[in-house]
């Protein structure tokens, strides 16, 4: 499974961007699908998260309240929509999915899934 990220780019401190996540021509519908980032010097940090029934959401602390995260019909397409950013988000976002996660570890979802590459964030004063 091929994910692929867009949507990055760089924004003023307040602005927003939208991230997608895309799987090859598949289906999300079984997924559970994850948002991760890692800034420079960094380890990865698990971001927002979607689960595969349900639709039920998990948000990291720090984005909670402005970061949401959400399918786009007819499934073939997770959204981040990211507000109020601020300096401390720039990273290399990326989603990652998994068929297996249970949503009590969703937030070790990029552990044994398939991601993608990565869309650069930049949020700067």
């Amino acid at each position: 499974v091929q994910l692929v990220e867009s949507g990055g780019g760089s924004v003023q401190v307040g602005g927003s961007l939208r991230l997608s996540c895309a799987a090859s021509g598949r289906s999300f519908r079984s997924w559970s699908v994850g948002w991760f980032r890692q800034a420079p010097g960094k380890e990865p940090e698990f971001v927002a998260a979607i689960f595969r029934s349900g639709g039920s959401t998990k948000y990291a602390v720090s984005i909670k309240g402005r970061f949401t995260i959400s399918r786009a019909s007819p499934y073939f397409m997770v959204n981040l929509q990211m507000n109020s950013l601020k300096p401390e988000d720039t990273a290399v976002y990326y989603c990652a999915a998994s068929q297996n996660i249970i949503y009590s570890a969703l937030e070790d979802l990029e552990q044994d899934a398939y991601r993608g590459p990565g869309t650069q964030v930049t949020v700067s004063s």
